[in-house]
């Protein structure tokens, strides 16, 4: 039996991962304690996280012990005591987080074996590039987006699926947190 991974990530309606500019604050401005509530509960039960580099660093940088931590969701802190796996070519350690290793070598590789040696389910948070590559490789079991209800057409960075393979996708969870943001779970097949 395999592990199951889950790409999670956070999307403007376009399509945006991130924000390049502009007054956006932190989830769009459009969080609440349902969303809040949600991602501790997701969390809660044990798993393993999975990140690229880039994002990695971009988290380390942003809520190391090292630094004054700049988000203080319980969310946030859940995740960063959940065992972690952050994959790299380049990356040494020591690293600024708990419990994380670092292993070196191609994602997919890499992927595919904590899948078929993991007892925990496997749960990659961003690492856009990485798990495109992924998805591709038809190691992601599950894709969570969820959906703030917000156009960032002249601020929007990250675009999540810019490049990714074509891929038909099979609904298997929804809800709606807080009144406005949708969370959309789906078994990702990829597309002949």
């Amino acid at each position: 039996m395999t592990a199951t991974y889950t790409f999670d990530v956070f999307s403007t309606l376009d399509g945006y991962g991130g924000v390049g500019g502009g007054d956006w604050g932190g989830y769009w401005d459009k969080q609440g304690p349902e969303l809040l509530d949600h991602r501790l509960a997701l969390l809660a039960s044990e798993q393993r996280m999975v990140f690229g580099r880039n994002t990695y660093q971009a988290f380390a940088q942003m809520l190391g012990a090292d630094t004054e931590q700049t988000v203080h969701d319980p969310w946030v802190t859940r995740m960063r005591e959940l065992p972690a796996t952050i994959i790299s070519t380049t990356l040494q350690g020591p690293l600024d987080w708990p419990d994380a290793t670092v292993v070196h070598g191609d994602a997919v590789d890499v992927v595919a074996r904590l899948k078929a040696e993991s007892d925990v389910p496997l749960r990659s948070h961003g690492s856009l590039s990485m798990n495109r590559a992924l998805m591709a490789a038809g190691l992601v079991d599950r894709v969570q987006v969820t959906l703030f209800p917000v156009i960032t057409g002249q601020n929007g960075a990250d675009p999540i699926f810019e490049g990714a393979a074509d891929f038909d996708l099979e609904l298997i969870e929804s809800r709606i947190l807080d009144g406005h943001i949708h969370e959309l779970v789906y078994r990702p097949t990829l597309h002949p």
